[in-house]
């Protein structure tokens, strides 16, 4: 169980999904496979849908991060929801692409779990684009475009696809809206009912720029006291900067927080052409501190990082104890 390993050691997550997936460089018709060649709209970007069409890459994917020592890996599943996959007009394909995702990421940890070194699939449950806090029209700011109830039904429709498909954990993050991230809960509760299975959560926010809150307006402590209620397994932060800008953010977490803690930053800031050029002994030379300090229980990589990122964090972590938790 994840539980007892968390507190052997720091657990390493792997790295980011998309940029592994940019490196394939992969046509419209690579996405579209057999199955969608003839679909009306562009499939291109879908990369949840790679799953379906183009299963394998997704696994040797997983694989690599296994590899180099992930402990937990996320199921390519960050879109895979009813409101992202409007974009695509695949909502049909919500619980089929969760599905199978999970089920790709459980054949490749069964492949490298031992004994001794258990592997684990963490659902990943991304945001969706709206929000429920907050207004998209300035001159009607009482609008939403999503109630709290509409996201519950969708993140339950998800989270069951989730289970049935094998995963060990789930993974709320990239939160940018904590009501947001309360409808996940709520239908996260509501999937354990139906499925009657329950496995432990995630949960990791993002701190949208260096103002140090969520796109919502919270601070971390703020999140992290919306999140208290709920019975978590980890809360961290992830996504929207690297690990030095996260530094504070992250201490805060590790000194109020009763949960374990996580942290998976970028590989640094995107440039001018939306790359990432931290470099992994860059991006460990930063996180070294949070290893150090004993802040974290968990550590991974977001957007820019690869399995060359995630063996040096992971070649690091083994050389620092774990955060015990607040008593």
């Amino acid at each position: 169980m994840i539980e007892k390993e968390i507190q052997k050691r720091i657990l390493i997550l792997d790295g980011a999904m998309g940029t592994m997936i940019q490196q394939y460089n992969l046509s419209e018709e690579d996405y579209r496979g057999e199955r969608f060649k003839d679909f009306h709209t562009s499939l291109k970007g879908n990369n949840d849908l790679l799953s379906i069409t183009q299963p394998e890459i997704i696994q040797e994917i997983h694989e690599a991060y296994l590899k180099v020592g992930a402990d937990i890996i996320e199921t390519n599943t960050f879109n895979s929801n009813s409101i992202s996959m409007l974009d695509y007009d695949q909502v049909d394909l919500v619980y089929e692409l969760n599905y199978e995702s999970a089920r790709i990421a459980k054949k490749a940890t069964e492949k490298y779990s031992t004994k001794d070194h258990p592997r684990y699939v963490a659902g990943s449950i991304g945001p969706t684009n709206k929000t429920a806090s907050l207004s998209p029209n300035v001159e009607d700011p009482a609008f939403r475009e999503v109630s709290f109830h509409d996201l519950a039904k969708i993140y339950e429709e998800q989270t069951v696809a989730l289970l049935e498909g094998g995963v060990d954990l789930l993974l709320v993050e990239t939160v940018f809206d904590t009501l947001n991230a309360k409808a996940c809960f709520f239908g996260i509760e509501d999937a354990f009912v139906k499925t009657g299975k329950k496995v432990p959560l995630m949960v990791s926010g993002t701190i949208t720029d260096a103002s140090g809150r969520t796109l919502s307006g919270q601070t971390a402590e703020a999140f992290l006291i919306s999140m208290e209620h709920i019975d978590l397994l980890s809360v961290g932060l992830n996504c929207a900067l690297g690990a030095d800008a996260l530094t504070p953010y992250i201490k805060v977490i590790s000194d109020k927080s009763k949960f374990y803690t996580s942290v998976h930053p970028n590989a640094g800031l995107p440039n001018a052409f939306g790359q990432y050029d931290e470099t992994p002994e860059m991006m460990v030379a930063q996180m070294k501190r949070f290893l150090e300090n004993g802040w974290l229980n968990i550590v991974g990589g977001c957007c820019g990082t690869t399995p060359e990122h995630i063996k040096a964090i992971a070649e690091e972590a083994k050389k620092h104890q774990p955060r015990g938790l607040l008593v």
